[in-house]
């Protein structure tokens, strides 16, 4: 089993920037490719981005594509989502996931452990 935790989520104001951490615990780390997912109010959870077990290629949702990125630290046991330019529209609960498929996988059936998420607020 493995043990997600997000954190660094804060209120920040549009056109800034935010980096959120997921820092894992249990199995071997890299054996899982990791994602992001975001829940808005209201709205059901949607995929954000994937990172490969490696860390060399990496899947961004077209809507962050471009402002958002993914990296991992194998050896600290971290994966990191750095969002630039952000829109009141990212406002969410953002989760961190391990996914043992293999491919990329964009919905939340692909992954198999959860974090509990942390809040970003964006203002206007």
């Amino acid at each position: 089993q493995v043990q997600l935790v997000e954190s660094g989520g804060q209120l920040v104001q549009a056109g800034g920037s935010l980096r959120l951490s997921c820092a894992a615990s249990g199995r071997t780390f890299s054996n899982y490719a990791m994602g992001w997912f975001r829940q808005a109010p209201g709205k059901a959870r949607e995929f954000v981005g994937r990172i490969s077990r490696g860390g060399s290629s990496t899947y961004y949702a077209d809507s962050v594509k471009g402002r958002f990125t993914i990296s991992r630290d194998n050896a600290k046991n971290t994966v990191d989502l750095q969002m630039n330019s952000l829109k009141p529209e990212d406002t969410a609960v953002y989760y961190c996931a391990a996914s043992t498929a293999l491919g990329v996988s964009t919905f939340e059936r692909g992954y198999d452990y959860w974090g509990r998420g942390t809040q970003v607020t964006v203002s206007s």
